[in-house]
Protein backbone atom coordinates (compact mmCIF):
# COMPACT_ATOMS: atom_id res chain seq x y z
CA UNK A 1 0.00 0.00 0.00
CA UNK A 2 1.13 3.41 -0.51
CA UNK A 3 0.36 7.15 0.62
CA UNK A 4 -2.84 7.02 -1.32
CA UNK A 5 -5.26 5.86 1.49
CA UNK A 6 -4.11 8.07 3.65
CA UNK A 7 -4.15 11.40 1.18
CA UNK A 8 -7.84 10.15 -0.44
CA UNK A 9 -8.86 10.59 3.81
CA UNK A 10 -7.07 14.15 3.58
CA UNK A 11 -8.83 15.02 0.64
CA UNK A 12 -12.02 14.26 2.93
CA UNK A 13 -11.01 16.00 6.10
CA UNK A 14 -13.58 19.29 6.64
CA UNK A 15 -12.17 22.72 7.36
CA UNK A 16 -12.98 21.73 10.46
CA UNK A 17 -11.09 18.12 10.92
CA UNK A 18 -8.13 19.95 9.40
CA UNK A 19 -7.78 22.30 12.43
CA UNK A 20 -8.55 19.94 14.83
CA UNK A 21 -6.24 17.89 13.37
CA UNK A 22 -3.23 20.26 13.34
CA UNK A 23 -3.82 21.59 16.38
CA UNK A 24 -4.84 18.02 18.72
CA UNK A 25 -1.52 17.24 20.00
CA UNK A 26 -0.61 20.97 21.26
CA UNK A 27 -3.48 20.91 22.94
CA UNK A 28 -2.84 17.72 24.32
CA UNK A 29 0.61 18.87 25.37
CA UNK A 30 -1.07 22.09 26.61
CA UNK A 31 -3.11 19.84 28.75
CA UNK A 32 -0.59 18.51 30.19
CA UNK A 33 1.30 21.59 31.23
CA UNK A 34 -1.69 22.49 32.92
CA UNK A 35 -1.23 19.01 34.71
CA UNK A 36 2.50 20.03 36.00
CA UNK A 37 1.06 23.56 37.29
CA UNK A 38 -1.42 22.31 39.28
CA UNK A 39 0.25 19.43 40.62
CA UNK A 40 4.24 20.94 40.46
CA UNK A 41 5.87 17.65 41.65
CA UNK A 42 6.09 16.64 38.09
CA UNK A 43 7.73 17.26 35.30
CA UNK A 44 6.21 17.92 31.74
CA UNK A 45 7.64 14.43 30.33
CA UNK A 46 6.09 12.75 33.43
CA UNK A 47 2.58 14.10 32.86
CA UNK A 48 2.37 13.37 29.10
CA UNK A 49 4.25 9.89 29.86
CA UNK A 50 1.13 9.19 32.34
CA UNK A 51 -1.55 10.69 29.50
CA UNK A 52 0.50 8.00 26.97
CA UNK A 53 0.37 5.67 29.19
CA UNK A 54 -2.92 5.46 30.44
CA UNK A 55 -4.42 5.96 26.48
CA UNK A 56 -5.17 2.50 25.07
CA UNK A 57 -8.67 1.90 24.32
CA UNK A 58 -9.62 4.98 26.82
CA UNK A 59 -11.55 7.81 25.37
CA UNK A 60 -9.49 11.04 24.93
CA UNK A 61 -11.81 12.41 27.79
CA UNK A 62 -11.30 10.06 29.85
CA UNK A 63 -7.94 9.55 29.14
CA UNK A 64 -7.82 13.29 30.40
CA UNK A 65 -9.78 12.67 33.86
CA UNK A 66 -7.87 9.08 34.86
CA UNK A 67 -4.43 11.09 34.07
CA UNK A 68 -5.60 13.99 36.20
CA UNK A 69 -6.82 11.82 39.02
CA UNK A 70 -3.85 9.60 39.13
CA UNK A 71 -1.46 12.44 39.55
CA UNK A 72 -3.86 14.18 41.86
CA UNK A 73 -3.93 10.99 44.30
CA UNK A 74 -0.56 10.60 43.50
CA UNK A 75 0.68 13.47 45.03
CA UNK A 76 -0.87 13.58 48.10
CA UNK A 77 -0.36 9.99 49.15
CA UNK A 78 1.66 7.79 46.58
CA UNK A 79 0.56 4.54 48.15
CA UNK A 80 -2.81 4.94 47.47
CA UNK A 81 -2.47 5.54 43.39
CA UNK A 82 -3.00 1.81 43.16
CA UNK A 83 -6.40 1.97 44.15
CA UNK A 84 -7.25 4.91 41.51
CA UNK A 85 -9.83 3.65 38.58
CA UNK A 86 -9.09 3.79 35.00
CA UNK A 87 -10.36 2.81 31.76
CA UNK A 88 -7.67 0.77 30.75
CA UNK A 89 -5.18 -1.77 31.02
CA UNK A 90 -3.56 -2.95 34.74
CA UNK A 91 -0.13 -3.28 33.11
CA UNK A 92 -1.02 0.27 31.50
CA UNK A 93 -1.49 1.75 34.89
CA UNK A 94 1.43 0.10 36.63
CA UNK A 95 3.65 2.10 33.95
CA UNK A 96 1.69 5.36 34.51
CA UNK A 97 3.13 4.99 38.37
CA UNK A 98 6.13 3.94 37.32
CA UNK A 99 6.25 7.07 35.93
CA UNK A 100 4.98 9.23 38.45
CA UNK A 101 7.27 7.07 41.04
CA UNK A 102 10.36 8.60 39.44
CA UNK A 103 10.27 11.67 41.30
CA UNK A 104 10.25 15.47 40.01
CA UNK A 105 12.85 15.86 37.09
CA UNK A 106 12.37 12.80 35.59
CA UNK A 107 13.82 12.79 32.17
CA UNK A 108 12.33 12.00 28.64
CA UNK A 109 14.32 9.09 28.15
CA UNK A 110 13.60 7.58 30.91
CA UNK A 111 9.88 8.20 30.59
CA UNK A 112 9.74 6.62 27.03
CA UNK A 113 11.83 3.23 28.08
CA UNK A 114 9.23 2.94 31.03
CA UNK A 115 6.50 3.26 28.15
CA UNK A 116 8.39 1.01 25.46
CA UNK A 117 6.00 -0.22 23.63
CA UNK A 118 5.72 1.23 19.79
CA UNK A 119 2.07 2.81 20.28
CA UNK A 120 2.94 4.58 23.79
CA UNK A 121 5.92 5.86 22.70
CA UNK A 122 4.99 7.33 19.22
CA UNK A 123 1.60 8.93 21.44
CA UNK A 124 4.20 10.36 23.61
CA UNK A 125 6.52 11.63 21.14
CA UNK A 126 3.79 13.58 19.44
CA UNK A 127 2.11 14.91 21.99
CA UNK A 128 5.91 16.21 23.43
CA UNK A 129 6.38 17.94 19.93
CA UNK A 130 8.30 15.51 18.00
CA UNK A 131 7.79 14.58 14.10
CA UNK A 132 6.41 10.80 15.08
CA UNK A 133 3.28 9.01 13.43
CA UNK A 134 0.85 7.05 16.27
CA UNK A 135 -0.18 4.33 14.67
CA UNK A 136 -3.11 2.26 16.41
CA UNK A 137 -5.95 0.69 15.12
CA UNK A 138 -7.65 4.08 13.22
CA UNK A 139 -4.33 4.51 11.76
CA UNK A 140 -3.73 1.26 10.21
CA UNK A 141 -7.92 1.22 8.73
CA UNK A 142 -6.74 4.57 7.38
CA UNK A 143 -3.59 3.38 5.57
CA UNK A 144 -5.70 0.20 4.47
CA UNK A 145 -8.05 2.67 3.15
CA UNK A 146 -10.94 0.38 4.76
CA UNK A 147 -12.57 0.74 8.07
CA UNK A 148 -11.54 -2.52 10.08
CA UNK A 149 -12.63 -2.84 13.28
CA UNK A 150 -10.23 -2.16 16.49
CA UNK A 151 -10.46 -6.34 17.22
CA UNK A 152 -9.33 -7.33 13.60
CA UNK A 153 -6.82 -5.02 13.30
CA UNK A 154 -3.54 -7.27 12.81
CA UNK A 155 -1.08 -7.27 15.03
CA UNK A 156 1.45 -4.27 13.58
CA UNK A 157 4.79 -5.81 14.20
CA UNK A 158 8.47 -3.35 13.13
CA UNK A 159 8.22 -4.29 9.56
CA UNK A 160 4.40 -2.89 9.13
CA UNK A 161 4.55 -0.25 11.50
CA UNK A 162 7.89 0.79 9.44
CA UNK A 163 5.84 0.41 5.92
CA UNK A 164 2.68 2.60 7.56
CA UNK A 165 4.93 5.14 9.31
CA UNK A 166 6.74 5.30 5.62
CA UNK A 167 3.40 6.07 3.58
CA UNK A 168 2.05 8.72 6.57
CA UNK A 169 5.47 10.70 6.18
CA UNK A 170 5.21 10.30 2.32
CA UNK A 171 1.19 11.52 2.90
CA UNK A 172 2.73 14.57 4.89
CA UNK A 173 5.25 15.69 2.74
CA UNK A 174 3.01 15.89 -0.34
CA UNK A 175 0.83 17.80 1.91
CA UNK A 176 3.18 20.16 3.58
CA UNK A 177 2.62 18.98 6.91
CA UNK A 178 4.36 16.81 9.65
CA UNK A 179 3.25 12.76 9.95
CA UNK A 180 2.14 13.91 13.17
CA UNK A 181 -0.48 16.44 12.03
CA UNK A 182 -1.29 14.29 8.88
CA UNK A 183 -1.83 11.59 11.52
CA UNK A 184 -4.22 13.34 13.17
CA UNK A 185 -6.36 14.79 10.51
CA UNK A 186 -6.90 11.96 8.90
CA UNK A 187 -8.09 10.21 12.30
CA UNK A 188 -10.77 13.42 12.93
CA UNK A 189 -11.90 12.76 9.25
CA UNK A 190 -12.17 9.12 9.70
CA UNK A 191 -14.01 9.41 13.04
CA UNK A 192 -16.55 11.84 11.78
CA UNK A 193 -17.20 9.90 7.81
CA UNK A 194 -17.16 6.53 9.84
CA UNK A 195 -19.26 7.98 12.65
CA UNK A 196 -16.79 6.76 15.37
CA UNK A 197 -17.34 8.37 19.06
Amino acid sequence: MTASNILAVYQLASTYDRQQGLDWYARAKKFAAELVLRYDTISLSQAIGVIAALSPRNKWERNMTDAENLIRVHNTDPESAESVKVCTFGANKAKAIAILNLGEGAEVETVRNILSGPKLTEFFNCIIGEDDCCIDGHAYSVWAGDRITLADVPKIGVKLRREIKSAYAEAAEAAGISSSEMQAITWCAWRRLHGIA
